[in-house]
C-alpha cells in the first residue's frame, strides 16, 4: 500500500515542525538563536525550489523537499525558543531575590481548594532598589481562604510585597514534576501570599473577551446550581457542560479514573462533537438541494454554534483545542467534497502548534489528537468485522408478521449501534494506550462496560443541560416583557432540571456500580519510562502497518520492539532487586522515613500519626509506582516496625537498619547518653533545641544533619548557619527534597 501524500500535504508539514519542537525541548539550552538560520534556510529553499522547477530530473526536486523538511525542523525549534519566556532580558529570573514589590494581573481561572485559592498571575513590573521597571513572567500563587477575603477574579491587578521563589523540583522519589508542568505553561515561579502581602488596585483583564466569557460561564453555572439540587449531581452537571470542576469531590474523580471515563467530566471534543453532530443532523432535515450555498450556510452555522459554546464555557484551553479541530473539519467539508481527515487534523495541529509550541507537551493535546486519529483510521475497520444489521435483516421472511419483521430491523439497528460504539472505544484505546500507562500508571479493563452505557446517557445529558440553559434564557427574556408570568414559566426549566439531574444520577451511579462489581478490573501501579512508551507505540504502529500491508517484516519489527520492551523491564527489575535505600521524605509538617529493600518498603511516620490519603497519593505512591513495589507497609510510629529503634532519652531515638545507624533528635539532649559514632545521618525534628557542640560531642561532625519537614523555616535558617559554621553538612528536605541514601554510598 503506497502512502498518498497529495491529499495529506499538511502531514508533511506538521511532522517536521513537531520534530523541531522536540529538538528544542531536549537540547534547548545548548542551541544558539535560531531566527537568522530559519530565515536563511527559508530563502535557500525558495531559491532551490525555483531552480528545481526548471530541471527535468527529480533529483533537484527531492533536494528541495529535504531542505524544506530541514527548514521546518529548524523553524519548530526557533518558534519554541522564541515562545520560551525565561530567555527574555526582562524576565523575573534576571532579578532574583532583589525584588521588593511586583505588579501583576490575575491571568487564569481560580482553583478553589479547602484552605486556599490558587491561580496564575502575570507580572508587568517589579520594584528593585526603590525603582520600578518593566518585567514579565508567570507566578503560580496561593492565598489562604479567609473570611472577608474575596475570591481572586480574572483581571484583578495586584501589588505584591516580596520576591517569588523559583518553582521547586520534585521533592520525593517519583513525584510528579510540577515545576516542568508549570514551565510548559510559561510559569517559572511560585509564591504563597498572605492577605497582608498584596493589595488589589484595579481590574484590567488582559483579554476583555475572555473576561466576559468567564463571567458568562459563572452565570450559567448559577443556573445549574439553582435547578440541580443534589450536591454531587450539580458538581457533575457543571463539569459535564461547562467544564467547571471546583465542586467535584475526590471520590468521584477516582471512580471515573478507575473506570476509564474521566473524559466525560472534561469539556472538550465530546461536547463539541455532540454540538457539531446536532447541527449537522438538524440541517440534514431541511428539504432542497445540497449545493455550494447550502454547504457554506451549514459551515457558518456550525462554526457559530461551536464557537458560541466555546465562549460560554469560558474559552478554556481544552474547548478551544476541540473548537479549532472541528472548525477545520467544517471548513474542509464546506469547500471540498473529497476531504482527507488526516489532512484536516494535521492542519489543526499545525496551527495550534504555531500558536503555542508547548501544546505538544500538553496531555490533553496528545490524547485528543491521537484518539481522533485512531478513531478515523481504526473504527471503520473494526466495525467491518461484524455486521449485526445485515445479519438480522437476513432473518426477515415474507410470511412473518410486520411486527416481527420490524423487530428484526430494530434489533439489528440497536446491535449495530452497540457494535459501532464498542469499535469507537476500542479504536480510541489503541492509540492512547501507551500514554495512558505513562501519565496515569493504570489501565481500566472495564472501560468498555463503563463507556457503552455512561457515554450515551451523558451525551443525552449534555443536550438536556444545554436545553436547560437555553430554556432558562428564554424564560428570563419573556419575564422581562411579561413579569407576571415569570413564576409560572419558571416551572419549565424546573421540570427540565429534574430530568437533567436524574440523567446525571443514572450514569454517575452506573459508574460507581461498575467500580464496585469489577474491583479487580483496574490494573494499577504500572510504571513505564519515556523510551518504553516509544517502544510500545512503535510496536502498535508496526502491527497496524503489518495488517495494512500484509508484509512480515513489519510483524517482525513489532515483535522486536516488544522484545526490547520486555528486556528493559527485566533489566530494571534485576537492577532494583538488590537495591537498599533510605529515604527521609519531604511532606509538609510531617516526619516520615522510608526503608526500601528491592520492591518492599517500610514507611514509618515518626509522629505516630497515619498519613492522610492525599499525603500517600501524592508523596509516597509515585515512588512506589516507580519502583513497582509489591509490599509496602505503613507504620504509625516504631511499634510493629521490623527496623530496630530505641528511645535513648526523651528527645532522642536511635535506629539501625542494614548496617546504618540513624539518630532522631526532637528535644533537649542531656549528657547522660554515651557518644554514638558512625551515624549515617542525624535527623532534627520539631525544632529540636540543640547546640552544634552538643551534636558534635554526641555524634561527631562527620554525619550530615537533616532537617525534616516538621521543622519551621525560621528554625532551619538559624540552625543551618550555626551548624555549617561548626563544620557540619546539612540538608533541608523542605527546600532540597527528600534525603536519600542508597546502598554503597
Amino acid at each position: 500500500m503506497e502512502i498518498k501524500w497529495a491529499p495529506n500535504a499538511a502531514v508533511r508539514l506538521v511532522l517536521p515542525l513537531m520534530a523541531g519542537i522536540l529538538l528544542y525541548l531536549y537540547t534547548g539550552e545548548a542551541l544558539p538563536d535560531l531566527r537568522w538560520l530559519t530565515l536563511a534556510l527559508t530563502f535557500g529553499f525558495m531559491a532551490l525550489q525555483l531552480w528545481a522547477a526548471g530541471r527535468p530530473t527529480p533529483g533537484a526536486t527531492d533536494a528541495a523537499g529535504l531542505l524544506a523538511f530541514l527548514t521546518l525542523v529548524v523553524a519548530g525549534a526557533a518558534l519554541t525558543q522564541q515562545t520560551t519566556e525565561n530567555r527574555r532580558p526582562d524576565h523575573l529570573y534576571r532579578f532574583g531575590s532583589r525584588i521588593e514589590y511586583y505588579r501583576a494581573v490575575v491571568d487564569d481561572y481560580t482553583v478553589i481548594r479547602p484552605a486556599t485559592y490558587a491561580t496564575t498571575v502575570r507580572v508587568s513590573a517589579v520594584r528593585v532598589a526603590g525603582h520600578w521597571q518593566p518585567a514579565q513572567g508567570g507566578i503560580r500563587v496561593s492565598i489562604p481562604r479567609e473570611e472577608g477575603l474575596a475570591t481572586p477574579r480574572y483581571g484583578d491587578v495586584w501589588v505584591v510585597r516580596g520576591a517569588p521563589a523559583p518553582s521547586k523540583a520534585p521533592l520525593n522519589p517519583g513525584e510528579f514534576d510540577y515545576r516542568r508542568y508549570l514551565q510548559y505553561h510559561q510559569v517559572y515561579h511560585q509564591q504563597f501570599i498572605h492577605p497582608d502581602q498584596f493589595l488589589k488596585i484595579a481590574n484590567d483583564p488582559p483579554s476583555t473577551w475572555r473576561a466576559i466569557a468567564m463571567r458568562a460561564a459563572r452565570v450559567l453555572d448559577g443556573v445549574f446550581r439553582q435547578y440541580v439540587h443534589a450536591k454531587r449531581e450539580y458538581a457533575l452537571a457543571s463539569a459535564l457542560v461547562l467544564g467547571i470542576k471546583d465542586e467535584v469531590d475526590q471520590e468521584t474523580k477516582q471512580a471515573y479514573a478507575n473506570t476509564g471515563t474521566t473524559h466525560i467530566m472534561a469539556v472538550s471534543g465530546l461536547q463539541v462533537g455532540l454540538l457539531f453532530g446536532a447541527v449537522t443532523w438538524l440541517l440534514s432535515l431541511l428539504p432542497g438541494r445540497r449545493g455550494p450555498w447550502f454547504r457554506l450556510v451549514t459551515a457558518l452555522l456550525g462554526l457559530a454554534v461551536i464557537w458560541s459554546y466555546a465562549f460560554l464555557t469560558g474559552l478554556s484551553a481544552s474547548v478551544l483545542r476541540a473548537a479549532v479541530m472541528f472548525s477545520f473539519i467544517i471548513l474542509g467539508r464546506a469547500f471540498s467534497r473529497q476531504v482527507s481527515m488526516y489532512n484536516l487534523l494535521a492542519v489543526a495541529a499545525f496551527c495550534l502548534l504555531c500558536y503555542d509550541p508547548y501544546l505538544l507537551c500538553d496531555v490533553g493535546f496528545q490524547l485528543s489528537f491521537l484518539a481522533v486519529l485512531s478513531i478515523v483510521y481504526l473504527q471503520p475497520r473494526i466495525v467491518s468485522w461484524l455486521n449485526p444489521l445485515a445479519y438480522f435483516l437476513g432473518k426477515q421472511r415474507p410470511w412473518q408478521p410486520k411486527v416481527v419483521q420490524k423487530s428484526w430491523g430494530w434489533l439489528g439497528s440497536f446491535l449495530h449501534y452497540v457494535w459501532a460504539a464498542t469499535a469507537l472505544s476500542l479504536a480510541a484505546q489503541v492509540a492512547t494506550f501507551p500514554l495512558g500507562l505513562y501519565y496515569f500508571h493504570q489501565f481500566p479493563m472495564s472501560f468498555l462496560a463503563s463507556n457503552l452505557i455512561a457515554v450515551p446517557i451523558s451525551s443525552g445529558a449534555v443536550y438536556v443541560g444545554l436545553g436547560l440553559l437555553a430554556l432558562k434564557g428564554l424564560v428570563a427574556l419573556v419575564a422581562l416583557v411579561l413579569p407576571d408570568l415569570a413564576e409560572v414559566l419558571d416551572w419549565l426549566p424546573y421540570g427540565l432540571g429534574r430530568v437533567f439531574e436524574f440523567m446525571i444520577w443514572v450514569f454517575n451511579n452506573y459508574i460507581f456500580w461498575i467500580g464496585r462489581i469489577m474491583p479487580s478490573a483496574l490494573i494499577s501501579g504500572i510504571h513505564v519510562t519515556t523510551p518504553q512508551v516509544w517502544l510500545i507505540g512503535g510496536a502498535i504502529l508496526a502491527v497496524l502497518l503489518f495488517l495494512a500491508l500484509k508484509k512480515l517484516p513489519w510483524l517482525a519489527l513489532a515483535c522486536t520492539l516488544l522484545g526490547v520492551f520486555a528486556g528493559s523491564k527485566v533489566w530494571a527489575a534485576y537492577q532494583l532487586a538488590p537495591t537498599k535505600q533510605l529515604v527521609i521524605y519531604s511532606i509538609p509538617r510531617r516526619s516520615v522515613i522510608g526503608f526500601w529493600q528491592g520492591a518492599s518498603a517500610e514507611i514509618v511516620t515518626l509522629d505516630s500519626l497515619p498519613l492522610t490519603e492525599t499525603e500517600r497519593t501524592y508523596r509516597i505512591v509515585p515512588g512506589i509506582i516507580q519502583r513497582e513495589a509489591r509490599r509496602v507497609s505503613y507504620r504509625p510510629g516504631w511499634r510493629g516496625c521490623p527496623v530496630p529503634a530505641v528511645v535513648a532519652e526523651p528527645g532522642l531515638t536511635l535506629a539501625a537498619w542494614q548496617g546504618r545507624k540513624l539518630a532522631f533528635v526532637s528535644g533537649w539532649l542531656s549528657n547522660a547518653t554515651a557518644p554514638v559514632p558512625g551515624l549515617t545521618a542525624v535527623v532534627l525534628r520539631r525544632n529540636a533545641r540543640v547546640q552544634p557542640r552538643q551534636l558534635a560531642a554526641l555524634f561527631g561532625s562527620e554525619a550530615p544533619v537533616v532537617f525534616d519537614s516538621s521543622c519551621k523555616s525560621w528554625y532551619v535558617l538559624r540552625q543551618d548557619s550555626l551548624l555549617r559554621a561548626s563544620g557540619f553538612k546539612t540538608h533541608d528536605v523542605t527546600l532540597q527534597g527528600a534525603f536519600v541514601v542508597t546502598q554503597g554510598q
